[in-house]
């Protein structure tokens, strides 16, 4: 769910697939709540045209009526413990906001399809490519937006629940359902408007009947101080060598986190992302920092170079650090 879902690096691949024949009933793998007790889905062949990374897209079956599913119902939810400290992906540092409050921006989207789905998002959820979900480099997890596509006028309401994309002409990442609504399924990508909601707040949106906030929250200054604390072991990272590395010499470092979990999320986007890597990324911990490192490189200059590739394909390069 970017997704680094960062996800739909590069522009789009055609591939195009003849649908012919019957369309049976096939068993439903999409959204939760599409399918409800006692029914069944009518799923028809993916549509294989359009733009999407590599090997990702469409899955061979998809919902019949994808117009049809609900958007997100937003309501109130406490913040995930470990999702919205700050992390460090290819030498750019993210700090997640710890509050849902209002938020605007405006840019390019991509989606991500069924490379990612049924993987655990930055929240530990199942992604699910049919539910109305999305992932956002910052915006806080859990939390909703509008999303509009302006040059259609379409607009869906989302659940964000993943981190990225990390592509640095991308701001958000939506599911395959989410892109199909707004209209921009064959192209891959497209400008648009992104607006957070808070639950119980009047404005363009209404959403006025919904569960207060709950009471047992843990209080904010604690939140700010594990930041504070994260942002600092970050700069000292900078200034020394990785530790506890299995062998010596230059690795190039893709990302840092806090929380395991997200650093596996990490790296298993950029395995997807990357796929023409021969070398394994590996997660070294040190202290309570999980980094991501790419090597050993037997120069600096070939370090370089792998960096270099990894900047034309993401947008970002990954910092090189010596042991």
């Amino acid at each position: 769910m970017s997704a680094f879902p960062y996800r739909l690096g590069v522009f789009p691949l055609l591939l195009l697939l003849a649908a012919c024949g019957s369309t049976p009933e096939q068993p439903y793998s999409g959204s939760r709540s599409e399918a409800k007790s006692g029914s069944s889905v009518r799923m028809v062949p993916g549509k294989r045209g359009g733009g999407y990374y590599k090997d990702d897209g469409p899955a061979d079956w998809v919902p019949e009526n994808l117009d049809q599913i609900p958007d997100a119902e937003p309501r109130w939810e406490p913040l995930h413990k470990w999702a919205n400290r700050p992390y460090m992906v290819l030498g750019k540092e993210y700090v997640p906001q710890t509050q849902v409050r209002p938020f605007r921006q405006e840019g390019i989207a991509s989606w991500y399809g069924k490379k990612f789905h049924g993987q655990k998002t930055s929240t530990g959820e199942s992604y699910d490519m049919f539910a109305m979900s999305a992932a956002h480099p910052t915006l806080p997890l859990p939390s909703y937006v509008r999303v509009t596509n302006p040059a259609n006028g379409k607009a869906v309401v989302l659940r964000v629940n993943d981190r990225g994309p990390f592509h640095a002409d991308r701001i958000i990442d939506l599911s395959y359902t989410a892109a199909h609504k707004l209209g921009y399924i064959g192209q891959g990508s497209s400008r648009v408007i992104v607006e957070s909601i808070v639950p119980g707040e009047m404005g363009s949106t209404t959403y006025a009947a919904v569960t207060p906030p709950p009471r047992n929250i843990e209080p904010q200054s604690n939140s700010e101080d594990m930041d504070t604390m994260f942002r600092r072991l970050l700069e000292e990272e900078r200034e020394s060598a990785p530790a506890a590395l299995p062998t010596r010499g230059i690795f190039l470092q893709l990302g840092a986190f806090a929380s395991a979990e997200n650093a596996e999320n990490l790296r298993n986007h950029l395995i997807r992302d990357l796929d023409w890597l021969n070398d394994p990324i590996q997660i070294h911990r040190a202290g309570n920092i999980h980094r991501l490192h790419l090597g050993p490189y037997p120069s600096r200059a070939e370090a370089e170079r792998m960096a270099q590739r990894i900047r034309v394909a993401l947008g970002y390069a990954p910092t090189i650090v010596t042991r």
